[in-house]
């Protein structure tokens, strides 16, 4: 893939490329396995373990994934920011041509599109156009790249400031495995920017879907985005500050990362080598739950009753009270945060489907099942009884991602 710093040329020095897989991370593959028949619609069938989405590995890139049968696959590049990002597009074989509605999808903390092919695929069946990509530095995606020696310009000369007309050869870092909530927040709106101009995306119906982070991500990019038409928002984190009980001293894990800011801006500190950390302070900042009451497109929100990484009441619940449009709550029974990529996933992509239905399809398109039209536009955002045991469990990190309390977390 191209680099969307043309000019300058990689000397293969990628000392922040995504490391190896963990011992503790699995692999296994998500491609063209999904079978050509619709998803139970009451979500039954075999119950499927959870799973953390930036665990897995090994899944095919962009490049050499196949898509099941009955399903047209394709991918192509779009630039955010001066980086290339790469999009996989997915529909039903017989739409062939036709202009459809349209959903944008990327992943949540320390994930790539390709965990989010199968929810694609039943969208697809569902007459949906979906478009997933990743973020900057993040799987089949450039990533931003940064000086790591002196430049220099024709016939070897070393430029002692900036090049005239901005060309030279450099050796480069490239950043990737990151997590930068600003930086993707604005792939977002890129990728918004991007699929309105493809002939067969219905530009007055485009909808969006995120999860964890990415359920935030969802929130701001409807802020600011009037061609966004529906959202989904799934096991939604809306404001990554640290708190108790997720974060047993909220104060300490600040400083830390106050700490790495002023690393990372004294140049004491590169970008994290390892993957899914956070920048600098960027994440303990990050709260898009502020935008919530400038949305006034149909929200969706898709909740785990047991959610144990962050507050319900302060994340999706409040979010689903500020928003201004039509909205809806489903709180899956006795779900746990990763239990919407797993075990819940059927409940929660049907969920979706039937949203986006009601808000995305033209009148007269076929839908999962009838829409009722007695529905409330504004559902009810009310808590489920709290656990008996306190808020939650205790060992989550409060981040949005279980990881320890503190250490690791910050470069």
């Amino acid at each position: 893939m191209k680099s969307g710093f043309a000019p300058l040329i990689c000397a293969a020095v990628l000392a922040l490329a995504w490391p190896t897989a963990a011992p503790a991370q699995r692999t296994i593959s998500l491609g063209g396995s999904a079978p050509d028949v619709p998803i139970p619609l009451d979500g039954g069938g075999p119950k499927v373990p959870a799973i953390d989405p930036a665990t897995l590995q090994g899944l095919p890139s962009a490049h050499d994934y196949r898509p099941p049968q009955g399903i047209t696959f394709s991918a192509a590049d779009f630039i955010s920011e001066n980086v290339h990002l790469t999009a996989q597009w997915f529909w039903a074989a017989d739409s062939d041509g036709k202009t459809l509605p349209t959903v944008i999808m990327a992943p949540g903390w320390g994930a790539t599109a390709a965990t989010l092919r199968e929810g694609a695929i039943d969208l697809a069946r569902a007459g949906y156009l979906v478009m997933l990509f990743d973020y900057r530095g993040w799987g089949d995606s450039d990533g931003r790249v940064m000086l790591a020696g002196a430049r220099s310009v024709a016939g070897g000369a070393v430029a002692a400031g900036p090049v005239t007309g901005g060309a030279f050869s450099a050796e480069v870092r490239e950043l990737r495995g990151y997590v930068d909530p600003s930086e993707q927040a604005q792939d977002w709106l890129n990728a918004v920017s991007y699929a309105v101009t493809m002939p067969t995306v219905d530009a007055d119906r485009i909808g969006v879907l995120g999860s964890d982070l990415a359920g935030g991500h969802v929130i701001y990019a409807a802020a600011f985005e009037p061609r966004i038409k529906a959202l989904v928002s799934q096991v939604s984190r809306m404001d990554t500050r640290p708190s108790k009980p997720y974060q047993p001293d909220p104060a300490k894990v600040v400083a830390e990362a106050d700490a790495a800011a002023s690393r990372l801006a004294t140049g004491q500190a590169q970008y994290p080598a390892d993957p899914a950390r956070a920048v600098g302070n960027k994440v303990v900042r990050w709260t898009p739950i502020d935008q919530a009451e400038d949305v006034i497109t149909p929200a969706l929100f898709v909740l785990a009753q047991n959610e144990e990484l962050f507050s319900n009441t302060h994340n999706g619940q409040l979010a689903c009270e500020e928003v201004k449009g039509p909205r809806k709550m489903v709180m899956l029974p006795k779900a746990t945060h990763y239990d919407i990529y797993g075990g819940d996933r059927a409940r929660a992509i049907n969920a979706a489907i039937d949203w986006f239905d009601r808000y995305l399809k033209p009148p007269g398109a076929p839908t999962r099942v009838p829409l009722n039209p007695k529905e409330p536009a504004r559902g009810d955002c009310n808590p489920p009884p709290p656990p008996p045991s306190g808020d939650s469990d205790k060992n989550g990190s409060g981040e949005g991602h279980k990881a320890s309390p503190t250490s690791g977390r910050f470069n």
